[in-house]
């Protein structure tokens, strides 16, 4: 493998860094490495930021449905390159191959959506205080540089989440990757958008201590959209505090999972599995914490058992396989950790609790059924970002809905149920930014995502994504040079 770093995507072009240092990128269902990227700093974060001030001037004023067009060609770009994308991040990433896919296949219909609504709106006309001479404006405009830092997740998707309304709504974008994650995103920007204005779209590559913070602290970017953990967006928001930047931020949850005394097991046990086990767990979105009425937990704790077991676990790049690996050895470690104070504190492995036979190599973690859990334990209360199901018996309905807002995070909440009166009382009482009825983790491109709480009050998706990335200007317009009864003298 190449030692020399992949240069950074500054103005158009690839420009190697201004330091030598570089970091190697794994294989995470292997260990071995693929690639080695730039330790961007400073002086780097600062070039593309005056790359993408000096392009802002231009592409503030691109007419939107110029804009529009664009944005469509980087989404018949995505689609024609989807193979290769998906091949990169199975190697990268290491998501089951169907979820890298939707992946791929959602990043170029969110650039498509943001295509279309940002034609739709400049602002408004509100009535005016004296009509015959006078125009009220509200208009909605582009803050300038935005600094896009994403997750390693979804290193494509939650990266478009961003980039496809802030280009929609007139802003130039400075993206840094997770280090983990960095191959495919400069790929995609490289390959997929070169031909934007040059400077529109630039990647910085770099840890969150040093190109994320230079990019945070720039005065220069106007917005910063992170999604991350509770203590990077807490760092953020100290950073950025006294420069007043506008903060776009999703910190994460722990989302719970309740099912009604109305709700079958069958039904119920495929749906937790899914919404616990997409991705490793490793969704902000994930299931962490279940709750079953007292009378059901033993039944669904041992169609769980049963149901996990056939979870095929293996290298995504492989045939038939359903959950790849984390995405790092801090990561298994720390889900470890919440599984050995689980079980410290009284609670039961059930199923899994370890890594797979034969699969020793890379960052595999068995899928894992808990019982006898209770709010005591780590694992019902910190975020566990793996694949871990944890499941709590409750004896009334009541029980169950406080224990969803007994949480510093408010991303999500999903119910299973067919009561109406049950479901309508749910989605209004329980404090988060998404509640899914029966159908977990399904997103819309229309609808907003995003948390109450400690998760932070960004919204991603719909109008409201948009909006995100564009500030209020109220212009008040009089067209008769008079002077008024209503200025001095009284």
């Amino acid at each position: 493998m190449d030692q020399t770093p992949r240069p950074l995507l500054i103005g158009g072009r690839p420009v190697d860094a201004r330091t030598a240092d570089g970091i190697v990128v794994e294989n995470p269902a292997t260990g071995e490495a693929i690639g080695v990227v730039a330790d961007a700093g400073t002086d780097d974060v600062a070039h593309a930021v005056t790359a993408a001030r000096d392009a802002f001037e231009h592409w503030r004023w691109t007419p939107a449905n110029e804009r529009a067009d664009l944005l469509h060609e980087a989404a018949a770009r995505t689609i024609a390159r989807a193979d290769d994308l998906v091949d990169g991040l199975l190697r990268e990433q290491g998501k089951a191959r169907p979820e890298q896919e939707e992946e791929v296949e959602w990043s170029a219909n969110t650039l498509r959506y943001y295509a279309e609504l940002g034609r739709n709106s400049r602002g408004r006309v509100v009535p005016s205080g004296e009509p015959r001479t006078q125009l009220n404006l509200v208009l909605h405009e582009p803050f300038g540089v935005v600094g896009a830092i994403i997750p390693w997740n979804f290193p494509l998707l939650l990266l478009t989440w961003k980039l496809a309304p802030a280009l929609a709504a007139g802003n130039t974008v400075v993206i840094k990757p997770s280090e983990l994650t960095p191959l495919v995103t400069l790929d995609w920007i490289a390959t997929c958008f070169d031909h934007l204005p040059a400077g529109v779209v630039n990647v910085v590559t770099g840890t969150g201590p040093g190109a994320g913070e230079a990019l945070v602290a720039h005065p220069d970017v106007r917005v910063i959209a992170m999604t991350g953990s509770v203590p990077t967006g807490q760092r953020i928001a100290t950073v950025a505090a006294p420069m007043m930047k506008h903060l776009h931020l999703e910190l994460g949850g722990k989302d719970a999972f309740v099912i009604a005394p109305d709700a079958t097991v069958v039904e119920s046990v495929e749906a937790v599995a899914y919404a616990a086990l997409f991705n490793a767990g490793q969704v902000c979105t994930s299931a962490e914490r279940v709750y079953a009425p007292a009378g059901m937990h033993d039944e669904l704790v041992e169609a769980l058992v049963d149901r996990v077991g056939r979870i095929r676990v293996g290298d995504p790049t492989g045939d038939g396989i359903d959950m790849g690996p984390m995405a790092a050895e801090r990561f298994r470690a720390k889900v470890a950790d919440h599984v050995r104070d689980a079980v410290d504190r009284g609670a039961r492995v059930v199923a899994g609790g370890g890594v797979p036979d034969g699969l020793e190599r890379g960052y595999f973690y068995a899928p894992t059924v808990l019982s006898g859990v209770d709010h005591d334990m780590v694992i019902m209360n910190e975020e566990t970002f793996g694949p871990t199901i944890p499941v709590m018996a409750y004896d009334r309905i009541d029980d169950a809905i406080a224990w969803v807002n007994n949480s510093s995070m408010g991303l999500g909440a999903t119910l299973r149920s067919n009561d109406p009166a049950l479901i309508k009382r749910f989605f209004e009482e329980v404090k988060v930014g998404t509640v899914w009825i029966n159908d977990p983790l399904t997103d819309n491109y229309a609808g907003p995502f995003g948390g109450m709480k400690m998760t932070g009050g960004a919204r991603e998706l719909g109008e409201e994504g948009l909006r995100s990335f564009l500030e209020t200007k109220h212009v008040h317009w009089d067209m008769s040079p008079d002077v008024k009864d209503y200025w001095y003298p009284y």
